[in-house]
């Protein structure tokens, strides 16, 4: 081939991103240098975070410069190896963004072997989402046994893998999730105790109802009015991890209505409550006791997990929408090209 496809930023969005701001676009085929490799883009990972890059603001890490490819989490096949640590053929973990091929140096990557786990594994269960989850709750859940602990999100790549270690670990888990069918799917699938469906008129009820003894653990990945049932659910000296804030990414002013945060404040010191901002690099020391103890559970399917696969590079876009709109079913993947394990 002698062009490549890409995705790159083309504009800074004000709400929700489209095409106008996420440009499809062809380029020359890249041309490894001596000592790197030439990687063909398998999956290409889609997540919430990646709102926050397409943003000028200040924040936890850089925003992608206009005219720079999108950046994202891969799976690839090495086509071509100028390295003498790779040939053609090896498959690779790398983060080489919205694109169908990268040239690279291959010092950042991880070598991926289909016989450990399925290679969508390395950017979901198996990866940030999954290793999200993990250290989250180990660090700062801090889960004990016979808890009871509310994942919201819960169909969702992070939020999946939280409840199920949640169980793991002797919790209750209750799932919070848009609609009957995923709802059926966090408690069928998933195995968690219950799931409660947040577009209910009786959300707040049947939330409470769900969490007879309170909630110790809430584990926050959206915000809204989910973050507002939950408030008054919480008991004394409840755990709050806050990973993600979706509800929120693509608000271009103040919500209206009364000022919420005394009343949050309030909650916090009378009940006494640890509310923790996270990134999962914060706690890059502990990769190698996730994948140690969640890929065994993983192999025996004591953790499960589901993919939502898009195929074709041209329609990220439209499924980026859907992540941050909720219409996504599990971990969202695009199959940019060929699986060679399949």
């Amino acid at each position: 081939m002698a062009e490549n496809q890409r995705i790159v930023l083309a504009a800074r969005p004000e709400g929700m991103p489209d095409e106008s701001h996420l440009k499809l676009e062809s380029a020359p085929m890249p041309e490894p240098a001596d000592g790197q490799v030439l990687l063909r883009t398998i999956y290409l990972s889609l997540d919430p975070y990646m709102r926050g890059r397409m943003s000028a603001a200040k924040s936890y890490a850089q925003s992608v410069e206009v005219g720079g490819v999108m950046e994202g989490g891969t799976v690839c096949e090495v086509v071509e190896s100028r390295s003498p640590d790779w040939q053609a053929g090896d498959l690779a973990l790398a983060h080489t963004g919205w694109q169908a091929y990268a040239a690279v140096n291959p010092k950042g990557l991880k070598r991926l072997n289909p016989d450990d786990a399925p290679i969508s594994t390395a950017v979901g269960v198996l990866g940030m989402p999954g290793f999200t989850a993990y250290v989250g709750m180990v660090e700062h859940g801090r889960p004990q046994k016979g808890e009871t602990v509310v994942v919201s999100a819960a169909s969702g790549a992070v939020g999946q893998v939280v409840g199920q270690l949640a169980q793991h670990w002797g919790c209750r888990a209750v799932g919070v999730a848009g609609g009957p069918d995923k709802c059926r799917f966090v408690t069928e699938s998933m195995g968690f105790d219950a799931c409660v469906d947040h577009r209910s008129p009786t959300f707040e009820q049947d939330l409470a109802a769900a969490c007879p003894d309170g909630v110790d653990i809430y584990w926050e990945n959206v915000g809204g009015k989910v973050q507002a049932a939950v408030l008054p659910l919480l008991n004394e000296f409840a755990r709050i991890p806050v990973c993600g804030l979706i509800a929120h990414y693509n608000e271009t002013s103040a919500p209206e209505g009364p000022d919420k945060l005394s009343g949050f404040m309030r909650h916090i010191l009378t009940k006494r409550l640890t509310v923790r901002g996270f990134i999962q690099f914060d706690h890059a020391e502990r990769r190698g006791e996730f994948f140690k103890t969640v890929a065994p559970l993983v192999k025996s399917g004591e953790i499960k997990y589901r993919n939502d696969v898009v195929q074709g590079l041209e329609n990220a876009v439209s499924a980026f929408q859907g992540l941050l709109t909720g219409k996504n079913f599990g971990k969202l993947l695009v199959q940019v090209g060929d699986d060679p394990t399949q």
